[in-house]
């Protein structure tokens, strides 16, 4: 299978590789991203070495797996000793590298954190191993990753011990763009229109994986259906799977997601502690963290507030879907989704999972707008004393004298303003003027599926966008 997307990623490993030092990369992400996938492409799979630790293994596994492909690479001629511990293991790697003929030696550990059994002192031998003898040469490109994305960040992306300050490269594997996700179905000789693929995406979000499953001679609805609520669909069982795999003691990081899954609008730290009922901040502080670098939620500032009142949301598509759709529903209902179209319950998840989709491209909107050459800061706006409450989930402060205030609306139809929904916008445009004092101009701003009915009360917007724009390359990097 082509790779799709990931430019940057293959543009900064292609830029190491032909770099004249030694590399020590950390590829990190959520469960499914495509980072095995990823490396193998972008090495084309020219490795002097290879291993992938093993699940759920003790010290002795783990030391024979790598002892057996140590003997595959091994091109020295002589055998080499069964290892003992990770020290003579990666004496036995030495050996077998330097006797290896490429101009740039590839090491790929898969699956790092199952290597790092309990007691077995993995990663002092790692330490060892990288500092006592990889970083002095101009030749070794050490790569690791690991779907254990909380053992990744703590013991390599954030580590405070003993690989302190090793790893020279992070890559951090994003979900796909609705513009990759596009590039994908299109690679798959799928017909359909950016209106379905936008519907899969605020399901499964841009996980390669997940649009593995779809099915192209499906509907977008039928595919939800088959792989979300049928007894032994995909996703219905994923959850619990997800985060355990990712997180050790995962029960707190799945307490806090439920918890924001009821508040989407999001969370500060302290209701977030309050409401998990955790005793200790340090605790708290490491799950957030992890979430965060795993895309699972987000941190963000309102307007005019400090980092201290900063809000926790869950951005995750698929978790969010998870808990309000998948996990109480039974499995004797065949056509669940199906059966629930155009019900006020889905048109609400439709309408905020349509604003997920849109906070996660924010560059395209900026793009879109005509500002991407403008300093700008994003956050949101909630009233505190309005009646009735006005709330603005996405407003862009910019350098040059002007603020967008978003809106988003999802709809199978051009979207109509309507006498209440204007009343509704001149409120929070009175009101964000009024508490945040501002003198800046407010141009209204209108994200919609496909557009805005031209009438007397379309007058209010100064933007208007369509669905189209998320499709279109970010033009970063």
């Amino acid at each position: 299978m082509d790779l799709i997307g990931r430019r940057t990623e293959m543009r900064d490993l292609q830029q190491i590789y032909n770099e004249s030092k030694s590399a020590f990369i950390a590829v990190y992400g959520r469960r499914r991203i495509g980072k095995t996938f990823l490396i193998r492409t972008a090495f084309d799979q020219k490795f002097a070495f290879q291993c992938t630790g093993i699940a759920n293994s003790n010290l002795s596994t783990q030391l024979s797996n790598f002892h057996i492909a140590l003997t595959e690479y091994n091109k020295t001629g002589q055998a080499l000793k069964q290892p003992t511990d990770w020290l003579s293991a990666f004496q036995n790697l030495i050996q077998i590298l330097k006797t290896y003929p490429g101009h740039r030696k590839i090491i790929f550990l898969d699956e790092l954190p199952w290597m790092d059994t309990a007691q077995s002192g993995f990663i002092p031998a790692l330490e060892h191993f990288w500092n006592s003898w990889a970083s002095a040469r101009k030749d070794i490109i050490l790569v690791v990753c690991g779907s254990a994305a909380g053992w990744m960040i703590s013991n390599l992306i954030n580590s405070t011990g003993g690989l302190h300050n090793r790893v020279t490269h992070k890559i951090r594997l994003q979900p796909f763009t609705l513009h990759e996700c596009e590039l994908f179905f299109k690679s798959k000789k799928a017909v359909y229109d950016r209106y379905q693929i936008l519907q899969l995406y605020m399901v499964l979000g841009g996980v390669p994986f997940y649009l593995e499953q779809i099915r192209t001679g499906e509907s977008a609805t039928q595919n939800i259906n088959r792989i979300c609520f049928a007894a032994d669909g995909m996703l219905r069982t994923e959850f619990d799977n997800l985060y355990r795999s990712l997180f050790n003691k995962a029960d707190k990081h799945i307490a806090v997601i439920e918890l924001l899954s009821k508040k989407v609008k999001g969370l500060t730290r302290q209701q977030i502690v309050e409401g998990i009922k955790v005793t200790t901040g340090g605790s708290i502080t490491t799950i957030l963290n992890e979430l965060e670098e795993s895309n699972f939620i987000r941190k963000y500032t309102a307007y005019g507030n400090t980092q201290r009142n900063s809000l926790y949301q869950l951005i995750d598509c698929y978790s969010l879907f998870y808990l309000k759709w998948i996990k109480n529903s039974s499995t004797q209902d065949k056509n669940a989704w199906i059966n629930q179209l155009d019900s006020p319950k889905q048109r609400a998840w439709s309408g905020y999972a349509f604003e997920q989709a849109c906070l996660s491209h924010i560059q395209q909107i900026k793009n879109a707008l005509g500002i991407s050459g403008v300093q700008t800061q994003t956050s949101s706006w909630i009233s505190s004393t309005s009646f009735p409450g006005a709330q603005i989930d996405l407003v862009i402060d910019r350098r040059d004298q002007v603020i967008n205030i978003c809106e988003m609306k999802f709809s199978i139809n051009a979207y109509t303003i309507d006498k209440k929904y204007a009343e509704e916008l001149k409120n929070k445009l009175s009101a964000f003027r009024r508490e945040t004092k501002t003198r800046k101009a407010l141009f209204l701003t209108l994200i919609t599926s496909f557009g805005l009915i031209k009438n007397t009360y379309a007058s209010l917007v100064q933007n208007e966008l369509t669905m189209n724009m998320l499709f279109e390359p970010s033009h970063e990097g």
